[in-house]
């Protein structure tokens, strides 16, 4: 499957939520795309940077395909290098995770130092959860990272620690 092609696939599946999980999965494509402008893409020039919604997730080696059935939210903050992970519930609440991240040739690793909870009416709780030493994140230690495939600005498609294969589509800043 040509790169542009899977691109077109990507963006129906992220507006409809109706491509069968198959058609999703044409990953060589994205393999050949210039990377010299993922992070700018991902996370813009200034803070508080930009915000993805995980739309698709397939399992390691393409296996098991499936559309995310809540709305999860990813922000990355190039400029201060912040990544914010969210899962979000409308009216009755939040759970977000939010730390520092590195970069380096496609790959982009991270930590969390902090974690805030929401229930209903009442204000967030915020729970550091900072380790002992401050220090970036890296694909070598047991750190998480995503591997990045493709980003425009419409859909990034990346790949985890843990070899499962993600699909975001760019959205608004969840408040």
């Amino acid at each position: 499957m040509e790169v542009e092609e899977s691109v077109r696939v990507v963006k129906n599946a992220a507006k409809t939520r109706k491509v069968p999980g198959e058609e999703i999965m044409g990953m060589a494509a994205f393999s050949a795309i210039d990377s010299s402008r993922f992070l700018e893409t991902l996370g813009g020039t200034k803070s508080p940077g930009r915000t993805w919604m995980l739309i698709f997730t397939a399992e390691k080696g393409l296996g098991k395909c499936r559309y995310f059935p809540i709305t999860a939210i990813q922000s990355f903050d190039a400029a201060a290098k912040r990544i914010e992970n969210g899962v979000y519930l409308g009216p009755l609440g939040f759970l977000t995770f939010e730390g520092p991240f590195s970069w380096k040739n496609k790959t982009l690793a991270f930590v969390f130092e902090r974690l805030r909870i929401k229930l209903g009416p009442f204000d967030p709780f915020d729970i550091s959860i900072k380790g002992k030493e401050e220090r970036e994140p890296s694909n070598k230690d047991k750190d998480p990272f995503f591997i990045w495939f493709y980003i425009d600005e419409e859909i990034a498609v990346a790949r985890g620690r843990s070899g499962g294969t993600a699909f975001w589509v760019r959205c608004r800043r969840v408040s």
